[in-house]
């Protein structure tokens, strides 16, 4: 039987769902045995997706009017709101006489630590898609709907039902936790840049920063970037030895571009986690069908306890991975690679130049949006070949850009076996330095090694 909209209307009325839940391809009515979250997860992308709001592209009436919803939701969760209903409203100037106009939604959850609660956790996901496109089919004008389902509707809904989670349990979290939906992520970033630095006048108070970006599509894995950030990736193993329902991938290399990256240039330590690219991205097929809300309901899981872990940790999150002081005593008879023996050899060669050109060199790729910017330099990486041939504690020593230095490490981190270091007839740890060259190609000079 086909239900009609005003009986979906009162069927929502009296399953507890608001109004929003009677937007077209919501089925949260059609599976009786959804658990919560699933129905929540639904009823959030249904509305969010809604064809009324034309792709909600950056500045127009529907971004606006997902911006509202986010704030009620929020609110009716019970996050202390820090905007109107209408979001904070800013513009972008984009030509004389042309100025776009969105808004970012964002509220807060207090901690309970005196000492800590004026420190907060950013949790973010962006509200903006593409919007439409205007084609001409057999003579006649078609309208395509980017609905971003995936992206980023499901951001949306994890950010909302996570909001949910915190605020029921927010006698447990010692930091305080922002929850924001930012508006024009389009437009270079331009909600979480305005954010950081024009509305919120804590932003230095800001210890980390979580990005919710396409979390939909389960089935392509589940992913966390850090940017090679020590501190995060700590928490992160130290959750992969906890039971849970799913553990995401740690990613060297940078998935997709997002609202992180206005972090990073404010030197904030954030993760991105994401479901990753899939074929339906920035298409019309982004649609409410390619969503697993049974995988999205482990990722919530797990990133609710990461959340947790980050607003109660003790140490100190870094942005900048500076090398560790060398102590003696508890350096596991790590030994320089110059004091050896014997010394550390790759494919049958001690000298590192043989590492740098078979291996290195052979593997790195030049990320896209260094080549674009046009960011080249040299990435000084130390890393520690074991007695069993392992390279292990590959860390950047000498920093160039995130994006170059998550690449060397990258590269680094994946090498086969070593033969390994011997000092005075016993293997040992033996500590190497070496420079990772990125350097972009002059016109007409050959593109070799790290040269692109």
């Amino acid at each position: 039987m086909v239900m009609n909209r005003f009986a979906a209307m009162l069927l929502s009325v009296a399953l507890g769902f608001p109004a929003y839940a009677q937007y077209a391809g919501s089925d949260a009515y059609s599976d009786l045995y959804d658990s919560e979250t699933v129905s929540s997860f639904k009823k959030h992308v249904s509305y969010v997706t809604a064809a009324d709001f034309e792709g909600r592209k950056a500045g127009s009436e529907g971004e606006k009017a997902v911006a509202e919803y986010v704030y009620d939701c929020l609110k009716g969760y019970g996050v202390e709101m820090l905007t109107g209903a209408d979001g904070e409203v800013f513009g972008i100037a984009r030509v004389p006489g042309d100025t776009l106009t969105s808004r970012n939604v964002y509220g807060f959850v207090q901690g309970y630590d005196k000492s800590l609660n004026g420190r907060y956790i950013v949790v973010g996901a962006r509200m903006d898609n593409l919007g439409t496109n205007e084609m001409t089919v057999d003579g006649r004008k078609v309208t395509q709907i980017y609905s971003g389902a995936n992206g980023n509707a499901s951001g949306v809904a994890m950010m909302l039902e996570l909001a949910r989670l915190v605020s029921t349990n927010s006698l447990i979290f010692r930091r305080s936790v922002i929850f924001i939906g930012f508006g024009a992520s389009s437009e270079t970033y331009a909600g979480a840049w305005y954010f950081l630095n024009r509305a919120f006048a804590d932003s230095g108070r800001v210890d980390a920063m979580v990005n919710l970006d396409m979390l939909g599509t389960g089935a392509n894995g589940f992913y966390a970037y850090t940017a090679s950030n020590s501190d995060l990736n700590s928490i992160l193993s130290e959750l992969s030895g906890k039971l849970q329902p799913v553990y995401p991938e740690l990613r060297a290399d940078e998935i997709y571009p997002s609202d992180h990256r206005a972090f990073y240039a404010r030197e904030i330590p954030a993760v991105h986690f994401t479901t990753g690219r899939y074929p339906e991205h920035n298409t019309p097929r982004d649609t409410y069908s390619v969503i697993d809300f049974g995988m999205m309901e482990k990722e919530l899981e797990y990133i609710y306890n990461f959340v947790l872990e980050l607003a109660n940790t003790d140490r100190s999150i870094t942005f900048r991975n500076e090398p560790a002081p060398v102590k003696a005593d508890n350096m596991d008879d790590v030994v320089a690679y110059f004091d050896c023996d014997y010394r550390p050899m790759f494919l049958n060669s001690a000298d590192p130049r043989q590492f740098l050109e078979k291996w290195v060199y052979q593997y790195l790729r030049y990320p896209e949006e260094a080549v674009m910017n046009g960011i080249q330099g040299t990435v000084q990486v130390n890393f520690i070949v074991g007695k069993d041939g392992k390279i292990r504690d590959v860390n950047v020593t000498k920093s160039v850009d995130p994006l170059l230095d998550a690449e060397a490490v990258r590269v680094i981190s994946a090498s086969p076996k070593w033969r390994p270091g011997r000092l005075r007839g016993e293997k040992v740890n033996t500590s190497m330095t070496i420079p990772v060259e990125f350097r972009l190609a002059k016109k007409g000079e050959k593109k070799r090694f790290g040269i692109r």
